[in-house]
């Protein structure tokens, strides 16, 4: 009996520590997913916009396009679960955590200003045209 209670209480410290790396492979999974998904919307989309549903900034951007008949693929971080993740990939991906964050084939344009002032120089319409 002394030698079966030894064996359990063994066991007790391994399945901690199984429970425990199986929860950090699991968040290390969902930082991936989450990673992929940036990533994949970027390269996938001609035109993407990071965005919250409720951001006047982000409003703007995307009436810069539709006023260019352009539609963005745009992902709303505010109605997600894991837009927090999100917005922190876009703060190790560009340096910038805030929204709009807008993407042109594959390049990023920056925020709503810098959106606009890509606009008027006529960066955008080249990066447009070149799809």
């Amino acid at each position: 009996m002394v030698g079966q209670r030894r064996r359990s209480v063994a066991v007790v410290p391994l399945l901690l520590l199984l429970v425990v790396l199986g929860d950090l492979s699991d968040s290390a999974g969902a930082a991936n997913s989450v990673s992929a998904f940036v990533q994949n919307a970027i390269l996938s989309n001609k035109i993407v916009i990071f965005s919250k549903s409720y951001c006047p900034y982000c409003l703007r951007s995307k009436r810069i396009f539709s006023e260019l008949k352009e539609q963005p693929f745009v992902v709303e971080l505010d109605q997600r679960e894991d837009g927090d993740q999100i917005q922190y990939e876009l703060l190790e991906f560009v340096g910038r955590r805030t929204v709009p964050q807008v993407f042109v084939n594959g390049k990023h344009i920056g925020g709503s200003d810098d959106l606009a002032d890509a606009v008027e120089n006529g960066q955008l319409q080249k990066l447009l045209a070149a799809s």
